[in-house]
C-alpha cells in the first residue's frame, strides 16, 4: 500500500513537475517575505540553519547512493526525489538571502550582488539535474555557506567591518573543509577524484565574493535602512523624534517619489534616517551630502556627517544631520557605513521660495 501511494505521488510529480516547482518557488518566496522579519532573531536563523542542514544531508545522501554505499527498495523509490529535496533547501536559502540582502542594499551600489542572488534563486528551478554533479553541489553549497556567515558572524561578535568579513570568510572555509572531510571519510574516492576541481571552485567563489565586498558591491548586511527623508526641522523629544515636513495631500502621493524641498529665508535642511542594527551591534553611520554640478554633469561631495547608532530597535536607530547655506538644485544624501558601503540614497531638489510652505509635525 505504502509503495503504491509512493508510486502515485512520484508519477503525479513527474507529470506536473514544472508547474509544481514554479508554484513552490512563488509560495516559498511570499511566505519567507512575511516570516523572515529580523535578521538577528533565533527563529529566522534556525530556518536558514535548517535549510543548510537539509542541503548538506541531501548532498551526502546523493553521493552515498552513487557510490553504492546505500541500497534497498525504499532507497530506490526515494532517490529520484532527492535532487528535489536539495533544490528545495537551496531555494529556501536563496529566497531568505534575497530578502535579507535586498533589505540592506541600495540598488545604486549593490545591484550586481542582488541580481546575482536573484539569478541563483530563479535559476534554482533549472538546476535539478545539475544537483547530481558533485562539483556543482559543492559550488552552490559553499556560496550558500559564505553568504550565511557574512551576516551571521557580525551578529555573533557584535561588530561589522573588514576584519569581521575576513573572519566570516575563514569560518566559511573551515566549515566547508569539515564538510568535505566528512565526505572523504565515508566516500574517499569522491573527494580524491575531484580534488583539483574543488579547490578551483571553492577558491574561485571565495575570491569573487571578496572582490564584491572590497568593491562595496555586497550590501552592509546585517544593517538596513528603514526610513529616510528631508525635513524643515528635527527635534528630539522624550519618546523619540518629531519632524516638521511639508504637508502632502493624499492625491499628491507622487511627490514622495520625487521630493522637492521649498526653502524659505535661508533655513537649514535636515536629513533624518532610521537604520536597523541587530541587538548588541553598535556602529557608526555616515550621511554624505552631495550636489549635482550641471556644468560638469557630475555629483560633487559637499560634506560627511557621522554619528553612532545602537542596535536592537525594530524600527531602526534614529539620527539626523543638517545642512546650512545650501543652494538650489539637485541634491542627494547617501546613508553609508564608515568604509563606504551604501545602505540607501535619497535624492531631492532644493527650490527657493518667498512664502513659507504649509508644514506639519510628525512623530517618528
Amino acid at each position: 500500500m505504502w509503495f503504491e501511494r509512493g508510486e502515485k505521488i512520484k508519477n503525479f510529480y513527474t507529470s506536473h513537475e514544472r508547474h509544481l516547482s514554479s508554484l513552490a518557488l512563488l509560495v516559498g518566496f511570499v511566505v519567507d517575505n512575511f516570516t523572515l522579519q529580523r535578521i538577528d532573531l533565533w527563529f529566522e536563523n534556525l530556518v536558514l540553519f535548517s535549510y543548510l542542514g537539509v542541503a548538506g544531508l541531501g548532498i551526502v545522501s546523493v553521493n552515498l547512493y552513487e557510490s553504492g554505499r546505500i541500497r534497498g527498495r525504499v532507497v530506490e523509490k526515494l532517490m529520484p526525489l532527492l535532487p528535489l529535496v536539495i533544490q528545495f533547501a537551496f531555494g529556501g536559502l536563496f529566497s531568505g538571502y534575497f530578502i535579507f540582502y535586498s533589505r540592506s542594499a541600495s540598488l545604486a551600489g549593490s545591484w550586481i550582488f542582488i541580481i546575482f542572488l536573484g539569478v541563483l534563486l530563479v535559476g534554482n528551478e533549472l538546476f535539478k539535474t545539475r544537483y547530481l554533479r558533485f562539483g556543482f553541489q559543492i559550488a552552490i553549497f559553499y556560496i550558500a555557506l559564505f553568504s550565511f556567515t557574512i551576516f551571521y558572524i557580525p551578529i555573533l561578535v557584535g561588530s561589522i567591518g573588514v576584519w569581521v568579513f575576513l573572519l566570516s570568510g575563514l569560518v566559511s572555509i573551515g566549515l566547508m573543509g569539515a564538510f568535505l572531510y566528512f565526505i572523504y571519510k565515508i566516500i574517499p574516492w569522491r573527494v580524491q577524484q575531484g580534488a583539483k576541481q574543488l579547490v578551483v571552485i571553492i577558491g574561485g567563489a571565495y575570491i569573487a565574493i571578496n572582490a564584491m565586498y572590497f568593491t562595496n558591491v555586497i550590501p552592509p548586511i546585517p544593517l538596513s535602512l528603514k526610513n529616510a527623508g528631508i525635513y524643515h526641522l528635527v527635534e528630539r523629544i522624550d519618546n523619540g523624534y518629531v519632524v516638521r515636513q511639508e504637508r502632502v495631500e493624499w492625491y499628491q502621493f507622487y511627490k514622495k517619489y520625487k521630493p522637492t524641498y521649498h526653502r524659505f529665508q535661508n533655513e537649514p535642511v535636515y536629513f533624518f534616517s532610521s537604520v536597523f542594527s541587530p541587538t548588541d551591534l553598535d556602529t557608526k553611520i555616515v550621511h554624505r551630502w552631495a550636489y549635482y554640478n550641471e556644468a560638469n554633469k557630475e555629483w560633487v561631495e559637499s560634506s560627511n556627517i557621522s554619528y553612532d547608532i545602537v542596535g536592537g530597535r525594530d524600527g531602526g536607530y534614529r539620527g539626523y544631520s543638517l545642512k546650512e547655506n545650501i543652494f538650489p538644485g539637485r541634491w542627494r544624501v547617501d546613508v553609508m557605513t564608515p568604509r563606504g558601503q551604501l545602505l540607501g540614497r535619497y535624492d531631492f531638489v532644493i527650490e527657493e521660495v518667498f512664502e513659507r510652505p504649509i508644514l506639519e509635525d510628525v512623530v517618528q
